[in-house]
């Protein structure tokens, strides 16, 4: 839960590293408030709880994939392979790499900076 509550404070942060470990926990804790949302909003026959949880994480959860691709030394431009018909699945990939050890050209190591929680 801490990592989806830093990822939230960080609401727009697009610079910097994150671990896998951040960007994974908050897919997770994503993933399972989606749901929950999904079934409240069958229960109530309406759509607008999913929809506005929806935009309103929309924002975190580009900055923390963002963010994840800088980890493993690249650009936020790769985030529009999104749109592509196979390139969630690089994008995946991406995301599941072990980022660059050190520092890299988008900040230092997030694995040697404690967790901002």
């Amino acid at each position: 839960m801490n990592w989806y509550i830093a990822v939230l404070k960080n609401y727009v942060g697009f610079s910097g590293r994150a671990r896998r470990q951040e960007f994974w926990w908050f897919t997770l804790i994503n993933v399972v408030v989606e749901v929950v949302l999904y079934l409240v909003d069958n229960a109530i026959g309406s759509q607008i709880l999913g929809g506005i949880y929806g935009l309103a994480i929309l924002l975190p959860a580009i900055a923390v994939a963002v963010r994840r691709l800088h980890d493993t030394g690249r650009s936020a431009w790769w985030l529009l392979l999104y749109f592509t018909c196979i390139g969630w699945i690089v994008l995946l990939v991406f995301w599941i790499l072990e980022g660059n050890q050190g520092q890299n050209k988008y900040g230092d190591d997030p694995k040697l900076v404690p967790a901002q929680v």
